[in-house]
């Protein structure tokens, strides 16, 4: 049983760590990246539906986006959701495709984007201590597991949270890493 929930614990923390990492990517830096736009969502045909599966998003000159959707007459609904975004980039159509000019950064917003990327991080070391918490209650909670054992199960838990809050802080510092740099 004690296998169990050490593999179970391990998999969720892990798909929280990947959360984190997923979540990182519509942070922006100094450079374009086709993930910017990963969470921002069209309105096509009444359903709302996620810009990348909807239109090809290409970098170009390491400055801008090239949003070319695959049926056209969503061009307008992939505007508007851009527009509507938090992103701060303004669309320009030019009819078969929209351009995305993504500018430098100042030092006021690298270091807001430093906080937002700290804030996310110590939300995902949260959400992985909840799970560490719920796998030390299963371990408590299992009957079959002597006294040595549950002690031994709580001890691999707390070792795997530590190496997952390890991960997350690794993540985060090497995005505001590349957030810094010019």
């Amino acid at each position: 049983m004690m296998k169990e929930i050490l593999d179970s614990s391990k998999t969720k923390m892990q798909k929280a760590v990947d959360a984190f990492a997923s979540n990182l990517e519509t942070i922006r830096t100094g450079r374009a990246s086709a993930g910017m736009l990963n969470h921002v969502e069209a309105d096509y045909y009444g359903c709302p539906t996620p810009i990348n599966q909807i239109s090809s998003i290409t970098v170009v000159e390491g400055r801008q986006l090239v949003v070319k959707p695959y049926d056209s007459s969503s061009l307008k609904a992939i505007e508007q959701a851009i527009n509507k975004s938090d992103l701060g980039l303004v669309p320009q159509n030019d009819g078969t495709m929209i351009r995305l000019n993504v500018p430098s950064l100042t030092e006021e917003t690298r270091k807001d984007l430093c906080r937002k990327v700290s804030k996310m991080a110590e939300e995902a070391k949260v959400s992985v201590r909840n799970l560490r918490r719920e796998a030390n209650d299963m371990a408590k909670k299992d009957d079959s597991l002597t006294e040595d054992a549950e002690k031994d199960c709580l001890e691999k838990i707390q070792k795997q949270t530590d190496e997952m809050i390890k991960k997350i802080d690794g993540i985060a510092a090497e995005k505001e890493k590349e957030i810094m740099t010019i």
